[in-house]
């Protein structure tokens, strides 16, 4: 044991932390990784296991493993409903360091760049974790230090930063599930997109019945972080009828990529636009809603409702 500890440089510090998990899984209810595929090794419970495996030697270091380690979207969910107070994510980063070091790298949910890139080096001044960088040929991804919020996608103008393992958060999955409820739901008006700390429903692993939420006029779709929005998946539902959409975000200093400073932006924007060709602007809004508060994120959602009936649908 003691040798593979030493092959763990970065993780054995955690070793007395990783004991005192209690395995007790509050943390995978709102892990949204285990809410899309319904495995335990998606979990972070899972990949708590899997850190003490690797550093006593019962888990053998492999791309297996390192996929499942380098699979998290840095929601912090997990830690907020962890029971032994286990800083997950610390744990995970350091885990990753050393998978690094053994040529392990995922991909998981790292960040990559395709070959359409345009070396503008956007991506690289905005990434607010400095995992990207240019090394002579190209966007480099450090896998150790993304934490897939997903910024680099929204800014890349060529569309070359790409995040392939979504876990049903991407913006063609997301926009797939709106026009699919507002195509399908005869009361539909809103669709509301979420990042996962503003968004803390209970049970997420739950599924309502379609009987008890058919007649729902508005949808919450979980998009990780306001820093992935981007305005043609703001727009995408006004295709399929929509009569309004909101984004959900952290309150200003709450969110640790600062993706709800770009979301307030791009929703500003898009609220001239819709002025500029006399659509009230006040179909699209941008709330901030502190995590765990389940009520005031209720009643933003229904004010946003009531105003739109009162607007009625875009004509």
């Amino acid at each position: 044991m003691e040798n593979k500890i030493k092959e763990f440089k970065n993780l054995e510090k955690w070793q007395g932390t990783l004991a005192s998990c209690i395995r007790c899984g509050y943390c995978f209810e709102h892990c949204p990784m285990f809410k899309h595929t319904g495995w335990e090794s998606d979990a972070p419970r899972a990949k708590i296991i899997t850190a003490f495996g690797l550093i006593t030697g019962e888990v053998e270091p492999s791309e297996s493993a390192a996929d499942k380690m380098f699979s998290c979207f840095y929601c912090k969910r997990c830690e907020a409903a962890c029971s032994s107070g286990v800083p997950l994510t610390e744990i995970f980063t350091d885990a990753r360091k050393d998978l690094v070091e053994m040529g392990l790298e995922g991909p998981g949910t790292t960040s990559i760049t395709k070959l359409n890139c345009a070396r503008c080096l956007i991506c690289v001044g905005a990434c607010p974790h400095e995992a990207r960088n240019y090394d002579g040929k190209g966007i480099a991804t450090d896998p150790a230090k993304c934490q897939a919020c997903g910024i680099c996608l929204e800014v890349c103008p060529a569309g070359a930063a790409k995040i392939e393992n979504n876990f049903g958060t991407g913006r063609d999955e997301l926009i797939e599930k709106a026009s699919n409820f507002l195509n399908t739901h005869e009361s539909s008006k809103a669709i509301i997109f979420a990042c996962n700390w503003s968004y803390f429903p209970e049970l997420q692993a739950s599924v309502l019945p379609d009987s008890e939420t058919r007649d729902n006029n508005y949808e919450i779709l979980v998009n990780m972080c306001g820093g992935r929005l981007e305005p043609y998946l703001l727009m995408a539902p006004f295709l399929h009828n929509a009569w309004g959409v909101m984004a959900a975000v952290c309150p200003d200093d709450d969110c640790q990529h600062n993706g709800n400073l770009r979301a307030k932006k791009i929703v500003e924007t898009l609220r001239n636009t819709f002025k500029s060709i006399d659509i009230d602007p006040e179909r699209i809004q941008l709330v901030q809603i502190p995590a765990g508060d389940k009520s005031l994120f209720q009643a933003e959602i229904d004010t946003f409702v009531d105003k739109l009936n009162n607007m009625g649908p875009i004509r």
